[in-house]
């Protein structure tokens, strides 16, 4: 039989490190994103015509507020002409 609160204790503890990761992942993307795109001259409108989306959703990711899918990530290297890992190292 489980022990919940220590479950619930290394849970919250494990939920809260993977937020911070994500977090920093997010803003790792995000000015990945913004150097990639302003080396090769192209504008947050450029690159939301291109996947079809707002300006303020690829400036969100650029500011690490947004958390694009996986999908969305690899449209976005497409449209850098880059692959999806250099966007995320």
């Amino acid at each position: 039989m489980y022990h919940y609160s220590a479950t619930f204790t290394y849970n919250a503890t494990t939920a809260k490190m993977l937020i911070t990761n994500m977090a920093e992942i997010s803003s790792k993307l995000g000015r990945n994103l913004k150097r990639i795109r302003t080396k090769k001259k192209m504008s947050q409108g450029d690159i939301s015509r291109v996947l079809e989306v707002h300006r303020a959703y690829i400036s969100g990711i650029e500011t690490g507020k947004r958390n694009p899918t996986i999908a969305t990530i690899q449209k976005l290297a497409d449209a850098l002409g880059v692959s999806a890992d250099e966007l995320l190292k």
